[in-house]
């Protein structure tokens, strides 16, 4: 399978505009670091879907469009049948610029300043801003803390809990049993779940045997969204557009509203429903061969650090490809390691506190095996030079 597709030969991202890679002194203060930031990957995109998009540049007109179209809903329900088993209502679904903007939008439809909004912590940054921003309370649970999350969500101002399924930075795949939990728990003190999924498409295969369950098919009778895109899982987050399923016809009807009114986002970006439809219907060999050669690269990390740090105890996650690193038990101080990261290895690696968890990192391998190991190799010496 991996042999269709090269997946060691660097492709050079610097001079085009990339976050992660020319943005890196934007956070580092540094230029010229090696990254392993911003949750994106190094990798080219699936040829299927490269060859798609040439040929609707191709045929040269890129007026506006809609995604309201039997190709583009199609091809969801198609990988949602493959892929998790599900039938979804096509009905239900809705789109947006990105995960993100349509978070925002059902936060303000469902929520009023100084409302309490749930999240689980670690917490994405972005989860962050957009609770903030609007002026909402976020309240934190611990992963895995059901007692917690039954406290925070029966507090009456409490109005959304924002699922992060599966969870980043953590790499945690929540059990059907542990979303119908949620479900019921949410449903019974009348709080509305938004699930984000767009790391839904890159859960790996092991030991654990989990597997990816939709919100779909756990939301019973409650308020709920489900947000997500293939933007992440193949690798085109620069095309921009993303797109969900919400359950109750009113709050549909009022998302779109908002969404092509208030918003002004009436057509969609082209580009980004043509890749959809193509990763979705001839993505999956590339998808299972990039997510094998992740799987591989988690693994060496497991290895180098059980060689030469075992008191970490790492193992892989279940899903992603962003290494979360407990380094609490090493008693090293997280700004002299980012020093020597920066200033002597020249590698770019996230910082825990940016998701609320002082003494982590988060060093994404979603790149080649020779680049993960010169980042892994940095980090062994930085935290040796520091402690």
């Amino acid at each position: 399978m991996g042999a269709l597709y090269d997946f060691d030969t660097a492709v050079d991202r610097r001079g085009t505009w990339c976050i992660q890679w020319d943005g890196v002194a934007d956070r580092f203060g540094v230029d010229g670091l090696l990254p392993f930031t911003i949750s994106d990957m190094d990798f080219a995109t699936a040829p299927e879907v490269l060859d798609a998009l040439r040929d609707r540049l191709d045929h040269g007109v890129l007026g506006y469009t809609t995604w309201q179209q039997d190709d583009f809903r199609s091809a969801i329900a198609h990988w949602y049948a493959t892929r998790y088993g599900t039938e979804v209502d096509t009905g239900q679904l809705v789109y947006g610029p990105s995960v993100l903007s349509q978070l925002s939008q059902l936060l303000q439809m469902w929520t009023a300043e100084g409302d309490g909004v749930v999240v689980h912590t670690p917490t994405y940054d972005g989860f962050r801003k957009a609770v903030t921003g609007l002026g909402r309370e976020l309240r934190g649970v611990p992963v895995g803390d059901e007692e917690a999350l039954e406290r925070e969500l029966a507090r009456p101002d409490a109005k959304v809990l924002v699922l992060c399924s599966p969870h980043n930075p953590t790499g945690r795949v929540w059990t059907e049993a542990e979303l119908a939990r949620t479900a019921e728990l949410a449903e019974r003190h009348g709080v509305a779940v938004i699930s984000d999924e767009i790391h839904a498409d890159f859960v790996h295969e092991g030991d654990v045997g989990r597997v990816h369950v939709p919100w779909t098919r756990v939301a019973g009778g409650g308020r709920w969204a489900l947000v997500t895109s293939g933007s992440k899982a193949f690798n085109f987050p620069a095309l921009t557009g993303s797109y969900g399923f919400i359950g109750d016809p009113d709050d549909r009807t009022e998302f779109l509203r908002r969404m092509e009114t208030a918003e002004g986002l009436a057509s969609p970006a082209v580009l980004s429903l043509t890749a959809h439809i193509a990763a979705y219907r001839e993505g999956a060999a590339w998808l299972d061969a990039v997510r094998a050669y992740v799987a591989g690269n988690l693994e060496y990390v497991a290895r180098r650090l059980g060689d030469a740090l075992p008191e970490l105890g790492w193992t892989p996650p279940e899903a992603g490809y962003l290494a979360w690193l407990d380094l609490r038990p090493l008693g090293v101080d997280d700004e002299a390691l980012q020093r020597v990261l920066v200033e002597r290895e020249r590698v770019a690696i996230m910082g825990g506190a940016v998701y609320g968890a002082p003494g982590f990192l988060r060093l994404n391998v979603g790149c080649p095996r020779e680049k993960a190991v010169l980042g892994v190799e940095a980090l062994v010496r930085a935290v040796e030079t520091v402690r």
